[in-house]
């Protein structure tokens, strides 16, 4: 759990399972929602106020938008003195069918859920090595783990992000910062309204659960749910002819 009197930035302020987390960690704290439309988070702000936040601001953010990056990251830690938890909880599904065939909607996925998270992390990994703390919440996915015929776009991004925050975590040991992967299943929420739930699904305040209890315990690796880890064991082991046909 973050100290007493501490800032947690979350980007994806309209995020699920980023509202959960901001949630459970906000009594007595300063909770930031960087979210695009921003002036019009006032549920969410209610919601956070609620939980007992000392204060909740709001700051307009474009995921889509790296230029913009820089300057939205500077202005949250110049407004705020120190940043001690940022939650990355932006991302996009996007359409496996249509962006087999449209080359434009297949970059936008992997815009958004791969190149747009680099750029966020980069920065924010610069501004918290300068601060000499602080903790970064990266959302990987078992997608990513081995990528699969039936949503390998998304999947593909999520590799790809598994992997440079993987290779992240490992240029910040001894930092001061910490970053912490997680890598949840199928999440019963928004994202994925009207398909049906994969095995060992998962709700987003279940999943802000195993969050929290990283930021207050050791592990840097969180499965969610915990028994997906021994199954992606056994499945990255399976014959290619096989894997081919496995389900969403």
């Amino acid at each position: 759990m973050t100290s007493a009197s501490s800032t947690v930035l979350l980007l994806g302020g309209r995020s699920d399972i980023g509202l959960e987390i901001a949630e459970r960690l906000a009594p007595g704290n300063t909770i930031v929602l960087a979210a695009r439309r921003s002036e019009d988070l006032a549920d969410e702000r209610a919601r956070l106020e609620g939980a007992g936040a000392a204060a909740v601001s709001t700051v307009e953010f474009d995921a889509d938008a790296l230029d913009t990056h820089a300057d939205v990251l500077a202005t949250v830690f110049r407004e705020h003195g120190r940043v001690d938890t940022i939650v990355l909880a932006f991302g996009i599904l996007g359409d496996q069918a249509a962006a087999e065939v449209d080359a434009d909607h297949a970059v936008a996925v992997v815009h958004t859920d791969y190149v747009a998270q680099v750029s966020v992390l980069t920065h924010s990994a610069t501004l918290l090595r300068v601060q000499g703390s602080g903790r970064l919440v990266v959302f990987s996915s078992v997608a990513g783990v081995r990528v699969r015929r039936a949503n390998y776009v998304y999947g593909s991004a999520k590799a790809g992000l598994d992997g440079f925050a993987s290779g992240l975590a490992d240029a910040l040991h001894g930092s001061g910062v910490r970053l912490i992967l997680i890598r949840p299943g199928f999440v019963i929420g928004r994202m994925t309204e009207g398909m049906d739930p994969a095995p060992m699904s998962s709700t987003p305040g279940q999943v802000a659960d195993a969050v929290v209890g990283a930021l207050k315990g050791s592990r840097d690796v969180v499965w969610v749910p915990g028994r997906l880890r021994p199954v992606f064991f056994v499945m990255r082991l399976l014959p290619r002819a096989v894997w081919r046909r496995m389900p969403r």
